[in-house]
């Protein structure tokens, strides 16, 4: 029995690690919808309207920089807006790894070193996530076949 809880110790382990990387972009939209909520019920609305509020800001926020991301088309653009979701990335990565990381190092020198790996990694995965390749690059552009269609033999 003890064997299925460390076994399973480890899976929950590796779904939250999982975890982190795919939520890590949205870390600056979250920041944006929360802030926005809690403005709202600071002034007056409920919580309820507050959380609406808030959800609608930060798909606001989201949609508003996908947008600016595939109609900007220069790369110093790109560049700001990458780094304007990968830094939030990064810090939450820092925190979440730093938090684990106390359960498990001994020493304060490995828990921040293990946070700042896990804090690097994280913001290199947003930064990547966030940028979506140019057409004619990445995964697809490498499996298009290379033979011209113009040399192939016209029947007729």
């Amino acid at each position: 029995m003890i064997i299925i809880g460390i076994i399973l110790s480890f899976v929950a382990l590796a779904y939250l690690c999982w975890l982190l990387f795919v939520l890590a972009v949205y870390a600056l939209p979250f920041f944006v919808g929360t802030a926005v909520a809690l403005v709202a019920y600071q002034n007056g609305s409920g919580p309820m309207a507050a959380i609406v509020i808030g959800a609608i800001a930060s798909g606001v926020a989201l949609v508003a920089a996908r947008l600016a991301f595939t109609t900007l088309h220069s790369p110093s653009v790109r560049a700001v807006i990458a780094s304007v979701f990968a830094i939030p990335a990064t810090l939450a990565g820092y925190h979440a790894a730093l938090g684990l990381a106390h359960i498990g190092a001994a020493t304060n020198g490995w828990q921040q070193a293990i946070a700042v790996i896990v804090a690097v990694i994280v913001g290199a995965t947003a930064w990547s996530s966030s940028t979506p390749p140019e057409p004619g690059q990445g995964i697809a552009a490498s499996l298009t076949p290379s033979i011209a269609l113009a040399s192939a033999p016209k029947d007729g």
